[in-house]
C-alpha cells in the first residue's frame, strides 16, 4: 500500500472535494476558459482578449502561470500593477480567475545567484536554465524562495472577489520528475528511514543480499546514479526511487498549497496532473488525495486510437476523483508543437473532444491557452485564437463549444456525477513503475498497454467501463479487470481474495500478482498471490518477438492471436473450466496449454487471460468470457460498438444525461431514447431515429 512521506504509514484520507464557487450574485455553471499569457502582449490587446472572451462565452481564466520574472523582477520587488489591471479587466466582464503561484519556473536572477537549485541529471550534469523546471524539489533554497512568492501574492489577492481558486505550480515533474543531487540523495535517504525505520528492512526489501548490495547505514543509500551502460540498477531501490519522487515534488506542491491556504483558507487549490494512458509521471492518484479538485491536462494521441485513449484517460481522471467533478485544464484545439508531427484535429474534433471530457465527469472544459503565441517554444501549439485571428474555423468552433457549454448549464448538468458502470478496469502507477525496469521477461510487455485494451475491447462490446486506480474501489463493482496488474501486496491480495468469495466477477491477465510492493516475487508459481483465487499455475513465461527464428504469435483455439506475451500454464484446479487454449507447433511446449480459464471461487468467479491478446484478440474472447462468469451487457443494435455510451446523473437521480459518440469512420444511425439536448454532426428526426456521423455527438436528456 501507499506510505505517507512524513509518517511512514498507510495513507488512505483524502481531503474533502472544494469546488471553485462563482462571484456573488453569479450562478453556477460549467467553467469555460483557459489559460491567459497577457504578459506575452502589449496591453493594448487586453481590451480585445476579453471583448472575444464575452464573446465566446469564457468565464474563467488561469492567471500567471510562468510569471515569477514579471511579479518579482528582482529579488524581494514584487510588480502586481500589470496583473491587477489584468484581473480587474476581466472581473468587469464576468470572468474569474484561478491564480497560479508562477512557481513553475524561476527567474534568471534567482538561478544565477543560486546555481544550487538546479536539477542534476543521473551522471551529475546539472541542467541548466533556458526552458523550464529546471529546479529541484528538495532544494531547501529554492522552496524558500517560492513560498515567499506563495504569500506575496496570496497576501496581494485575498478577498479579491475575481479570483476563485488557486492554481499551484503546473505540471509538477513534465521536466524535474528525476534529481540525483545531493539534496535529492539526503531527501531519500530521510524517506527511506521514515518508510522503513530500520536498515535490515531496507535490505530486506530490496534483496541487497543479491550482488553484494548490502546496506549497513542509511547513509549509505544513494539515488539510482548512472552505473554504466548494460549495467542493472537494483530493482526495488529503482522502484523506491520512483515512489520518493513523486512524494518529493507532492511535498512541495503540500507546502505551497498550505501556505496559500493559510492567508486564504477559503479558495480551494489545486494542481493540473497529466493523466493520459501512457502517462505514469507521478502517482496521480496519491496525488488526488492532496488537492481541493482534481484537475487534468490531456493531449490527444493522433490516429485511430484518437477518442478511445482520450475516454479511456477521462475516465481514469473520474476515477482518480472519486466521482467529484474534475477540471480539465489544459487540452488542445487542434494541433500541438511537441510530437515529431503534429496533426491537426479533423472536422468536429475540438467539440467531441471537449465534450467527451465533460462526460466523464469534467465540470471545466479549458484550454492551452487563450491566444496563440508569436514567439518562443510553444508558438505553433493551437490555442483558442489562433494565429489565424478570430477570423478562423478553430475559432468558430470554440464559439460553439461555449454556446453548447451554456446550453447545458442551462439544462442542469453542472454537478451531476458520471454514472458508475457494471465493470471497472483497474489501472496502477507503481505496477507501471515496475514494468519498466531493464531485467523482464520482455521489455514490450507494460503495464499500461493492457487496462487500454481491456477498455477498448469492451467498448466494442457495448461497455462503457469505469477505469478505476488500484487504491480505488473497484471491489465494489459488478465485475472488474486486474489487467498485468505486476504488483499485489498482501492487502491488495486480501481484496482479491474477499471480492471474489463475495461473489464477484474478476478478470485477471498475465503479469499480474507476480510480486509484492517492493517488486520480490511471489513464490509457488504465476500469479503467486492469487494463484488460488483463479485456479492455474503457471511456471514460465513464453515472450515473443520479432527476432528471426522467435516465436512471434501464437493462435488460441477460439481463434484469437496472442502477441507479445504467454504464461505456461502447467496446471489447473479441479473445477477451473478451460475456454481457450494454445493452438501451436509442438516444439513450443505450449499446444494444449489452457490459455483462457475461468474458475469459481466461493461465491463468485475468476477468469484468466493468460497471454496479451490486444484490443482484437480480446474481442473475439470476450463473449464467451462475459457469459461464463455471468456478467449481461445490455448491448444495443447490430454494432454494439460503434458508439460509446456515456451517462451522468444529477445527485438525486431526477436528470440523466445520455452522451453518445460515433467511434467509427461512418455514419450510425440508431433509435434516440429520450430528449435531444445538444447535437455536434448529429440529427434526430421527429420519429426518434437518431443519426451521428464520425467525430460527432449527441446527448439526450432524459
Amino acid at each position: 500500500m501507499k506510505y505517507d512521506n512524513e509518517t511512514g504509514l498507510t495513507a488512505s484520507a483524502r481531503r474533502a472535494h472544494r469546488w471553485p464557487q462563482p462571484s456573488a450574485g453569479r450562478s453556477g455553471r460549467i467553467w469555460y476558459g483557459g489559460d491567459y499569457n497577457p504578459d506575452q502582449w502589449p496591453e493594448e490587446v487586453w481590451d480585445e482578449d476579453v471583448a472575444l472572451m464575452a464573446k465566446v462565452g469564457v468565464n474563467v481564466v488561469s492567471l500567471a502561470i510562468f510569471s515569477w520574472s514579471k511579479l518579482e523582477p528582482r529579488e524581494g520587488v514584487y510588480d502586481f500593477g500589470w496583473l491587477d489591471r489584468v484581473v480587474g479587466k476581466l472581473g468587469r466582464a464576468g470572468i474569474s480567475v484561478l491564480m497560479a503561484t508562477a512557481t513553475a519556473s524561476p527567474p534568471m536572477w534567482l538561478t544565477q545567484a543560486h546555481p544550487e537549485v538546479l536539477w542534476r541529471d543521473e551522471r551529475g550534469d546539472v541542467v541548466w536554465p533556458g526552458a523550464r523546471q529546471h529546479w529541484r524539489a528538495t532544494s531547501p533554497v529554492y522552496r524558500d524562495y517560492a513560498l515567499k512568492l506563495c504569500r506575496a501574492i496570496a497576501e496581494h489577492y485575498k478577498g479579491n472577489p475575481v479570483i476563485v481558486g488557486w492554481h499551484v505550480g503546473n505540471e509538477y515533474g513534465c521536466h524535474n520528475r528525476f534529481d540525483y543531487s545531493d539534496d535529492a540523495m539526503r531527501a531519500f535517504q530521510v524517506w527511506c528511514h521514515r518508510r522503513y525505520g530500520t536498515i535490515e528492512a531496507v535490505n530486506e526489501a530490496w534483496g541487497t543480499a543479491f550482488w553484494a548490495q548490502n546496506l549497513d547505514d542509511f547513509s549509505q543509500i544513494l539515488p539510482p546514479r548512472y552505473i554504466g551502460e548494460g549495467n542493472f540498477i537494483n530493482p526495488g531501490k529503482l522502484l523506491d526511487f520512483k515512489r520518493f519522487s513523486s512524494d518529493a515534488l507532492k511535498d512541495f506542491y503540500q507546502a505551497e498549497r498550505d501556505v496559500l491556504h493559510e492567508v486564504a483558507p477559503k479558495l480551494p487549490a489545486t494542481t493540473n496532473f497529466m493523466v493520459s494512458a501512457a502517462g505514469s509521471t507521478l502517482d496521480y492518484d496519491d496525488w488526488g488525495a492532496e488537492v481541493d479538485f482534481v484537475s487534468n491536462d490531456h493531449y490527444f494521441t493522433p490516429g485511430e486510437a484518437h477518442f478511445d485513449e482520450l475516454a479511456y484517460s477521462a475516465s481514469l481522471v473520474d476515477g482518480i476523483a472519486r466521482k467529484d467533478p474534475w477540471w480539465l485544464m489544459e487540452h488542445s484545439t487542434g494541433a500541438v508543437n511537441w510530437r515529431p508531427i503534429n496533426y491537426r484535429k479533423e472536422p468536429g474534433q475540438l467539440v467531441r473532444d471537449s465534450l467527451a471530457h465533460l462526460a466523464f465527469g469534467a465540470d471545466a472544459i479549458c484550454y492551452f491557452q487563450w491566444r496563440q503565441s508569436r514567439s518562443g517554444a510553444e508558438k505553433f501549439h493551437t490555442a483558442m485564437v489562433p494565429h489565424a485571428g478570430a477570423d478562423s474555423q478553430i475559432f468558430r468552433d470554440v464559439c460553439e463549444l461555449g454556446d453548447d457549454l451554456r446550453l447545458l448549464s442551462d439544462h442542469g448538468l453542472a454537478g451531476s456525477r458520471l454514472a458508475k458502470s457494471q465493470m471497472a478496469v483497474v489501472f496502477d502507477y507503481e505496477s507501471e513503475w515496475a514494468s519498466e525496469y531493464t531485467a523482464t521477461p520482455s521489455q514490450e510487455v507494460r503495464h499500461w498497454t493492457e487496462p487500454l485494451d481491456w477498455f477498448r475491447a469492451l467498448a466494442d462490446q457495448g461497455l462503457t467501463a469505469d477505469v478505476v486506480p488500484v487504491r480505488g474501489p473497484w471491489d465494489s463493482y459488478e465485475a472488474a479487470v486486474l489487467p498485468a496488474v505486476y504488483l499485489l501486496d498482501e492487502a491488495n491480495t486480501r481484496r482479491v481474495h474477499s471480492y471474489v468469495s463475495g461473489g464477484g466477477k474478476l478478470f485477471v491477465t498475465y503479469y499480474t500478482g507476480l510480486a509484492d510492493e517492493s517488486d520480490r516475487i511471489w513464490l509457488g508459481g504465476y500469479p503467486g498471490s492469487i494463484g488460488d483465487v483463479v485456479g492455474v499455475r503457471a511456471e514460465e513465461f513464453a515472450p515473443m518477438g520479432a527476432d528471426e527464428g522467435a516465436l512471434d504469435h501464437v493462435n488460441l483455439t477460439n481463434g484469437a492471436v496472442a502477441h507479445g506475451m504467454a504464461d505456461l500454464i502447467t496446471s489447473v484446479v479441479p473445477g477451473v473450466t478451460v475456454l481457450a487454449s494454445y493452438h501451436a507447433d509442438k516444439r513450443t511446449g505450449l499446444d494444449g496449454a489452457p490459455a483462457i480459464t475461468v474458475n469459481p471461487f466461493g461465491q463468485g468467479r475468476a477468469a484468466y487471460v493468460g497471454c496479451k491478446l490486444g484490443r482484437e484478440g480480446l474481442g473475439k474472447s470476450l463473449p464467451a468470457l462475459l457469459r461464463a462468469v455471468g456478467l449481461e451487457v445490455q448491448a444495443q443494435g447490430e454494432d454494439p460498438g460503434a458508439l460509446l455510451r456515456v451517462e451522468r446523473v444529477s445527485p438525486d437521480g431526477s436528470k440523466r444525461f445520455d452522451f453518445l459518440f460515433n467511434r467509427v469512420d461512418h455514419k450510425v444511425r440508431f433509435q434516440a431514447d429520450g430528449e435531444p439536448l445538444l447535437a455536434s454532426l448529429a440529427r434526430v428526426g421527429a420519429d426518434g431515429r437518431a443519426s451521428i456521423d464520425p467525430n460527432g455527438v449527441l446527448v439526450l436528456e432524459r
